[in-house]
């Protein structure tokens, strides 16, 4: 049974780091596409980053520079490092995977994922 579940989030002031954690079980991480999603109440929900089989990583134009997405294989765990943060970070974020991977860079775009976290909550105050 796949099972993502998040951790890491809470609360910080501008300009300060979080580290968020996606520890998955029922597959391998290294095998699939998986990725950070964000979302605030009422919007969409965004791609953050991603990461495909091949390590390639793709991160949305607005954390480029200030986040960094990793993943140890031996943990089965994703990590999303949160640097810089601003009050517009604020937001819940979801750990995602596919069902198949791919060769090359993994999509930023929601409906390619298949599986979901629970989701944990970052908030950046000014």
């Amino acid at each position: 049974q796949v099972q993502l579940v998040e951790s890491g989030g809470g609360s910080v002031q501008a300009g300060g780091y979080l580290r968020l954690s996606c520890e998955a079980s029922g597959f391998n991480i290294d095998r699939r596409c998986m990725a950070w999603f964000r979302q605030i109440p009422g919007k969409e929900r965004e791609g953050v980053a991603s990461i495909g089989p091949d390590g390639s990583i793709s991160y949305a134009e607005y954390v480029k520079g200030r986040f960094t997405l990793s993943r140890d294989n031996a943990k089965n765990t994703l990590y999303l490092q949160m640097n810089s943060l601003t009050p517009e970070d604020t937001d819940m974020y979801y750990c995602a995977a596919d069902a198949i991977g791919v060769t090359g860079s993994c999509p930023l775009t929601k409906p390619w994922y298949d599986y979901w976290g629970q989701g944990t909550q970052v908030t950046v105050s000014s």
